[in-house]
């Protein structure tokens, strides 16, 4: 799965090589360093351009500088989802170093209420700044990440600050268990803060290997700042929390489901798959196929049947059809009578009569016959028609009548 990783350029902050002064809102940079790597691991294309000239990749990932994020240590206060934020600002008001309401906040992964947890925390400006000038280039930021953490082991990593002067321009990114921290190296206030004897990570980028081997008198491993970043993009935390949260988590989710199916871990999976549905789909054709074949010859066999009885029918259209009309034509001309014929309805209605009850009055249509059944109860009217139901007839009641007619064929009871 590829990932592109956005390096964010550190926030301008007020000093002799400053940007925006006093209250002017935070501005995004017109290009953007990014390092793209097609399995997460390795470093395959790195550069800079503007935003709609980025590369494209399955995730996206944003990386904070570690001097824009500010690390507090805390009892994780026990609040709901809607008030966790004003929670958090009230603890830690009087630990920052600018007004809360502009402070964006991060909690740890797995982060508990009544447990220790590291909250990050950010200028919420300048981070949205930076999401909405990508997000207007239809570049969408998964995950927001620090370039470092609190770590233990602790890590260590120099590069070169080229705002900084010539010989003062080393920088040392010193992530620990207590925190992170952004220094030059100088004197022997910051080796105070080294440990010993702990097992240290010492990592360089290219510019300053000479620089930070001389400072610390032993040899550094180099980790150019893509490699770096690409690291970074590894860690656990997403500080895309509260008003900065993407929306929309479940479709996203889903695409990362579909992204993740879609690597090459996955692909003899997904050959499973086709090949289940092929057969599948095979499997209901041949099915279809001899459904439509035993519709077929019941039909001829119906009509078989028709022409072998009723020789005299040539065309046949609907065999059940004209099978019935030439039974009827049958009993016609042999003068007996059928269910729907006034002598024949008369004896089925009289093989359920109540004994003690006198018929009033009837009405007689073609298959239909309706009685007068005033005075009954409701208990009589359902014997009658419980008697008369396993026959094929049906009984209804309307007011004090009753309309006796055949029940549709495959009429359930």
């Amino acid at each position: 799965m590829s990932v592109l990783v956005i390096p964010f350029a550190p926030r301008p902050h007020l000093g002799p090589r400053s940007g925006p002064q006093g209250g002017e809102p935070p501005r995004a940079p017109a290009e953007f360093d990014y390092v793209l790597s097609k399995d997460g691991h390795t470093v395959h294309s790195q550069g800079r351009c503007a935003p709609p000239l980025l590369p494209k990749a399955d995730t996206v990932v944003g990386v904070v500088p570690a001097v824009d994020i500010g690390w507090h240590r805390i009892t994780l206060p026990k609040a709901p989802a809607a008030r966790l934020r004003a929670a958090l600002a009230g603890l830690l008001e009087d630990a920052l170093l600018e007004d809360p309401a502009d402070a964006h906040f991060a909690l740890a992964p797995g982060a508990q209420a009544g447990q220790e947890v590291w909250v990050a925390a950010m200028h919420r400006a300048w981070l949205r700044t930076q999401l909405a000038t990508l997000e207007s280039a239809r570049v969408i930021v998964d995950r927001l990440v620090p370039q470092a953490e609190p770590v233990d082991p602790p890590r260590g990593h120099f590069d070169i600050d080229l705002d900084a002067e010539p010989g003062r321009n080393l920088r040392l990114l010193w992530a620990h268990p207590d925190g992170v921290l952004v220094v030059r190296p100088g004197g022997t206030l910051v080796r105070s803060w080294l440990p010993q004897h702990e097992v240290v990570e010492w990592t360089a980028e290219p510019a300053a290997v000479e620089a930070a081997e001389q400072w610390l008198g032993q040899p550094v491993e180099v980790c150019p700042a893509a490699q770096l970043a690409l690291q970074a993009a590894q860690s656990g935390w997403n500080l895309r929390q509260f008003d900065l949260a993407l929306k929309h988590r479940g479709v996203r989710a889903l695409r990362d489901v579909w992204r993740q199916l879609a690597t090459p871990a996955w692909r003899p999976a997904r050959w499973g798959l086709v090949a289940l549905a092929a057969v599948h789909l095979v499997g209901l054709n041949a099915w279809a196929w001899h459904q439509r074949d035993e519709v077929r010859q019941r039909r001829q066999e119906q009509v078989r049947l028709l022409q072998d009885a009723f020789p005299h029918v040539r065309a046949v259209l609907d065999a059940p059809l004209q099978m019935r009309r030439e039974v009827e034509q049958l009993r016609l001309q042999a003068g007996k009578a059928g269910d729907a014929d006034l002598e024949i309805m008369l004896q089925a209605a009289a093989s359920a009569w109540p004994g003690h009850r006198v018929l009033e009055g009837l009405q007689f249509e073609p298959g239909q016959l309706t009685l007068s059944v005033a005075g009954w109860g409701e208990d009589e009217i359902e014997q009658f028609r419980a008697s008369l139901q396993p026959s094929g007839w049906q009984v209804e009641r309307d007011g004090s009548r009753v309309t006796l007619r055949r029940a549709a064929q495959g009429a359930g009871a």
